[in-house]
């Protein structure tokens, strides 16, 4: 009985009956289709950082408008011209520099006169989106470079749009 028992597993084993594995073609059509998801899936993941990007000078945008309305209220006159970018530093320290080295973002506000203001936030992806305030409206204008025609700055296929 042992001695069957043996003959079994030995003969067994030459067969291959006791094998477990995959075969090549099992491994080329799971290779086959993982290689049809990611590029399916990849394209998508690498717009993502410039709308990361786009998404942060946006916020930036948004922070320097609030500082502008805070300092033009604390002000006694209530004037956005005697805003200076210091005090609005000084009111959101996590704004920018104005002024940016290549590759960087970059931020400038323009009080025009004691009704409006321009923010202009130029994101490294070079999109440049705006907050214009003048008599009382205000409007959210976005430019887009031509590399980036898909960024965070929404259209119809033209350079420019609007973010709001």
């Amino acid at each position: 009985m042992l001695l069957q028992n043996i003959r079994a597993r030995i003969g067994a084993r030459f067969n291959g009956d006791s094998e477990a594995g995959f075969t090549l073609i099992e491994l080329l059509v799971v290779m086959l289709i993982l290689g049809i998801l990611a590029a399916i899936a990849l394209p998508a993941f690498f717009n993502q950082k410039s709308k990361a990007t786009d998404s942060k000078a946006k916020s930036n945008a948004h922070s320097a408008q609030v500082a502008i309305e805070t300092c033009a209220s604390e002000n006694s006159t209530g004037s956005y011209a005697t805003c200076t970018y210091s005090q609005l530093i000084a009111i959101e320290p996590t704004l920018p520099t104005s002024t940016a080295a290549s590759g960087t973002e970059s931020l400038a506000v323009t009080p025009n006169a004691a009704v409006g203001y321009t923010i202009a936030v130029t994101s490294t992806t070079g999109n440049v989106f705006k907050i214009v305030r003048a008599n009382g409206a205000t409007t959210f204008p976005c430019t887009v470079t031509a590399a980036d025609k898909r960024g965070g700055c929404p259209g119809t296929g033209a350079t420019e749009g609007s973010w709001n």
